[in-house]
């Protein structure tokens, strides 16, 4: 089984949804954005998973990878092949699906909880407010027309599926090599302008990656069980 994982470069770091993917022995294709006119034809691939980015996907000067990246989200989705979108992947699916993505009321990094949709409160799964989960985000996304809330917090909407295709605003796949590697470089005057010790985050991060990785198995075991097989959940 293969997946095509769209991610920037230096950033194709599946973490903890990787290894649940290779576990189920699935095998895993970069499909880097800033390389989006090499991309292989999604013939033979089973499952498309795209990953955040440090990019906004209404910055002009990655217009073009970004709609790449959306139609090839709307091309697996018309050949009924799963879509997990995570983060910036998630607002990409937004935007595929037809939504719009904005400035998020306000600013998530760290570990936060999310909380249930009470509309849906009966449906999603538990392990979606099992958290807390890493986030790292300044933008939101909408909930498309014809997809169903599941999760949200006070910065916007969490998680929404679509037929088969799921859309996480928060980091299941975050370990703390990600994290070091998002703290640094620039991420250094991310935090710095957030109030945020990098420091105080990895020292969080340390304590909460081996519940969360748990959490990340369960939340891909829900998705490839029933999302990815078409099971729509029913309130």
């Amino acid at each position: 089984m293969r997946v095509a994982l769209v991610a920037n470069m230096n950033e194709a770091d599946p973490g903890f949804v990787g290894r649940s993917l290779r576990r189920r022995g699935y095998a895993l294709t970069d499909f880097l954005r800033e390389q989006h006119a090499d991309w292989p034809s999604l013939d033979g691939f089973d499952l498309v998973v795209a990953l955040g980015s440090g990019w906004s996907t209404y910055w002009d000067h990655v217009a073009e990878p970004v709609l790449a990246e959306q139609l090839l989200m709307q091309e697996a989705m018309a050949r009924d092949i799963p879509v997990l979108g995570v983060c910036f992947g998630g607002q990409q699916l937004s935007r595929a699906l037809g939504g719009v993505v904005t400035k998020a009321q306000s600013t998530e990094i760290g570990w936060f909880s999310v909380e249930n949709v009470p509309e849906t409160a009966q449906i999603a799964p538990k392990v979606l407010f099992d958290g807390p989960w890493m986030q790292w985000h300044y933008d939101s996304f909408s909930v498309p027309s014809g997809a169903t809330a599941l999760a949200q917090s006070p910065a916007g909407p969490q998680a929404f599926v679509c037929g088969r295709a799921l859309g996480l605003q928060f980091h299941p796949e975050a370990t703390e090599t990600i994290v070091k590697m998002w703290s640094s470089d620039d991420g250094v005057e991310e935090l710095v302008g957030q109030g945020i010790d990098a420091e105080d985050l990895l020292s969080t991060t340390r304590l909460q990656v081996a519940d969360s990785e748990d959490r990340c198995e369960a939340l891909v075991d829900w998705f490839l069980s029933t999302i990815a097989q078409g099971h729509m959940p029913q309130g």
